[in-house]
């Protein structure tokens, strides 16, 4: 597969998003299973593998350490931190320097490993001012306990804040043809400062995939289940959309997954989108997506048919959008 920089360390332009196959989206496959993708994505490319400490409150991050430790010397590890399941078992956001550091030390346990090579900050706390956050990644970093430092969902002034506390490598945004945020601010800041902007949910949680037609039985754990451009009435709505894009992924020669990667790729160099998936097939179709050459035409269309004017619904319930500071239109 083809590379990109996150700082100084070249990773496969298209990363592994681990959380499927722990939580998000109901329950995982079984660990075997899990296993057996993990190893076979890094035989098919894939150097740039993505977990946090909240993904099943840490069970994520043991089935990494279980499946691939072996392998470390192979891929770049990003864990994230400042979301957490708290000592009364119960999700929080918490900067707290003290907090952040004890999330590592309990991350790279369950890890089993000395080092983690990209830590993020996973939400910001309101609470907490981002330079005592990074401030404290700065510390792990010093210690040598993680190498690079990022953040997640975060504002162009507040990317800036925190880079002049610390060089931030990366910054990871759900970004996709139907979320845009990052195109207001984040991802020219990014691209000004030398900074990775990595996307999560690139294709739209299977919304581009094509594949997802039913959303009245989702799990009662799926992410999908609170979120307003997945409820029946305006999923209905989105689908008239797909039409159409399914013509631009047949002209463009490539599945309907494989155009939504590609189109972030085409976006800018410092881009690297992060798919999770928990079916080794489609572990496989991402990863040729890097082989998929988009004409201007095509991007042209692509941008006018779906975008944020053209999607219905938000992409979080007030609660989620309250977590985070990525701009919004």
């Amino acid at each position: 597969m083809r590379t990109r920089q996150i700082a100084n360390n070249e990773v496969s332009q298209i990363g592994l998003g681990c959380m499927n196959l722990s939580s998000g989206y109901g329950p995982g496959p079984d660990e075997a299973y899990s296993i057996r993708l993990l190893n076979e994505a890094l035989d098919e490319g894939y150097t740039f593998m993505d977990t946090a400490a909240v993904y099943g409150f840490g069970e994520n991050e043991k089935l990494v350490g279980k499946a691939i430790g072996h392998r470390r010397d192979e891929y770049f590890l990003a864990s994230k931190c400042g979301m957490r399941r708290n000592n009364e078992g119960v999700r929080e956001i918490n900067g707290r320097p003290e907090v952040i550091k004890e999330t590592c030390e309990q991350a790279l346990s369950r890890l089993g490993m000395e080092v983690i090579d990209l830590y993020y900050l996973h939400r910001m706390d309101p609470n907490v001012p981002i330079e005592e956050s990074v401030g404290a990644l700065a510390d792990l970093k010093a210690e040598g306990k993680i190498r690079n430092i990022g953040l997640s969902e975060i504002s162009g002034e507040i990317i800036r804040r925190a880079h002049a506390v610390h060089p931030i490598a990366a910054v990871q945004n759900e970004y996709s043809l139907w979320t845009r945020n990052c195109e207001i601010a984040v991802a020219d800041t990014c691209e000004e400062l030398g900074i990775a902007l990595v996307a999560f949910s690139p294709v739209g949680r299977k919304f581009l995939t094509g594949t997802l037609q039913d959303v009245d039985h989702f799990h009662p754990d799926d992410l999908r289940v609170t979120m307003p451009r997945f409820s029946k009435e305006n999923y209905e709505k989105n689908l008239e959309l797909l039409e159409e894009y399914a013509n631009l992924a047949a002209e463009t020669g490539c599945s309907m997954a494989q155009l939504a990667l590609a189109w972030l790729l085409h976006k800018g160099d410092h881009i690297l989108p992060i798919p999770g998936t928990t079916s080794i097939e489609h572990m496989k179709e991402n990863a040729a997506a890097h082989d998929v050459v988009i004409s201007d035409d095509v991007m042209l269309c692509l941008d006018k048919l779906i975008n944020q004017n053209t999607v219905v619904g938000g992409r979080y319930n007030d609660v989620a959008q309250s977590t985070v500071f990525t701009e919004d239109f």
